[in-house]
């Protein structure tokens, strides 16, 4: 066994051993724990930070994907009352036209039709002529043979029934 000098030299001396451990060595080893303590809390706290910032962008981008869909059926909604007003005015314009063309036809039919009765009134005034001039056998002048006319045109008008 040691004696008892020994003993108290190594009791001091592990006491002075234990300050200088606890002065040089536990300080920066705690320091050094409380530090890399420190820093995993702050990257914790980074994280969730970076998470949470990652899920407000999602739904910020979630918004954003819902408004552009509203949007483009916005979109598509106006460009479909537009097409149907274009559409409309379309065949609007198109019943005007066949309208019209056929307002134009009509006069065009009755111009035709006074041109024709016309073209036949003289041709019967000169058959009516030809005939007067075989039948009576003379020259009629212009007096005579408008009156002739005009009396055959009357003729055929009683024989239609017109008055």
């Amino acid at each position: 066994m040691a004696s008892l000098g020994d003993m108290l030299f190594l009791i001091i001396t592990f006491a002075i051993l234990m300050v200088l451990v606890g002065k040089f060595a536990f300080k920066p080893v705690t320091k050094m724990m409380t530090d890399r303590q420190d820093k995993i809390t702050n990257d914790l706290d980074y994280a969730d930070n970076a998470k949470k910032q990652a899920a407000d962008l999602a739904a910020q981008r979630q918004a954003e994907l819902q408004n552009s869909q509203a949007e483009a059926v916005q979109i598509v909604n106006t460009a479909k009352a537009n097409g149907d007003k274009q559409r409309q005015a379309l065949l609007d314009q198109a019943q005007q036209e066949v309208a019209t063309l056929k307002q134009n036809a009509q006069t065009d039919i009755e111009q035709s039709k006074q041109d024709a009765l016309n073209a036949a009134k003289n041709d019967v005034a000169d058959l009516s002529v030809a005939i007067a001039t075989k039948i009576i056998g003379k020259e009629l002048n212009a007096s005579d043979q408008q009156q002739l006319i005009d009396d055959y045109i009357k003729g055929l008008g009683d024989t239609n029934g017109a008055h």
